[in-house]
């Protein structure tokens, strides 16, 4: 992943603008985001314009519409002037939103990454990490969360031809680092199917791949790890246009996340049609690839194969 213009967001549901704003800090999503809906609907319930609820805390109508979409973090004072703007009363309610916006202005782990992590991947980073499901489908690479760290250094390399070799391994460690999610305690859900083409091309040499194949198998053994492959002989398939990425949050109060990525950027769709579509999308890839039972004795061949 490399970096990039500002592109579209999966937090702007609701505003007209769809791009990521260019902030230092994407933040822990998680607390931004229900502090956010929880803001909106208290505003809506009092029918209080965005204008109006700005003129409050001396913003602006965007600025509401960002804190509400869960884009940026806020202060303590603004949060508890809405508040008492909205007629939140209840000290017990006061006290807990106030406690997510003091959480939602922690800095996430990844900002010590911040010179190799452009605004789009800080966003998806914070859906990534707080995830408690993430679906995909490669086509070209191993999905980043299964790669070893040699396999990580030669994709990372095809994709930063002029990085240096520090800012390479920094984005590695930065790759390796957000395996963390699959090992947390609950572990997030990873369904990944991939295109065989994937497992055939040696990035990195030989000897990098087979150890990646090797390091699947091992993977494919995890509870929380479900590997799914696309023969060849399957023909054409649902997704042929690229990577597709869903990610489910925590709560079931929060949409999930579409993330489509691109050469140096990534498109996020965000209306209620658009992501239903791509769970269509992934369910029928599923049932085109071969079953995940199937997936160690496949890796096992190409292995031999390689």
């Amino acid at each position: 992943m490399g970096t990039t213009e500002a592109v579209g967001s999966p937090f702007d549901s609701g505003v007209s603008d769809r791009r990521v704003p260019d902030g230092q800090s994407a933040g822990p999503v998680m607390p931004r985001l229900l502090l956010g809906a929880r803001l909106r609907a208290l505003r809506e319930e009092k029918e209080i314009s965005r204008e109006a609820a700005g003129h409050v805390i001396r913003a602006s109508r965007s600025k509401i519409s960002r804190l509400e979409a869960g884009r940026h973090g806020c202060k303590l004072r603004d949060v508890a002037d809405l508040l008492t703007h909205y007629g939140v009363t209840d000290e017990a309610e006061r006290g807990t939103l106030l406690a997510l916006a003091e959480e939602a202005n922690t800095p996430a782990w990844w900002q010590y990454y911040s010179d190799v992590v452009p605004p789009w991947l800080q966003t998806y980073l914070g859906a990534e990490q707080a995830a408690s499901v993430i679906r995909c489908f490669e086509v070209q690479r191993v999905p980043a969360l299964l790669q070893t760290p040699a396999y990580a250094r030669a994709s990372i390399r095809l994709g930063h031809p002029d990085a240096d070799a520090q800012e390479i391994e920094r984005r590695v460690t930065l790759r390796t680092e957000r395996r963390r999610v699959l090992h947390r305690e609950p572990p997030a859900q990873l369904w990944a199917v991939i295109d065989e083409a994937a497992l055939r091309r040696p990035v990195g040499g030989t000897d990098t791949m087979r150890a990646q194949l090797r390091h699947l198998i091992e993977m494919c053994r995890l509870p929380q790890v479900t590997v799914q492959i696309i023969p060849f002989l399957a023909g054409g398939y649902a997704a042929e246009g690229g990577p597709v990425t869903v990610l489910r949050l925590p709560g079931g109060q929060l949409p999930d996340v579409v993330c489509l990525e691109q050469l140096a950027s990534a498109l996020y769709p965000d209306k209620p049609a658009e992501i239903e579509r791509y769970w269509d999308v992934l369910n029928r890839l599923g049932l085109e690839a071969d079953s995940p039972e199937e997936t160690p004795t496949i890796l096992h061949r190409i292995l031999q194969e390689t």
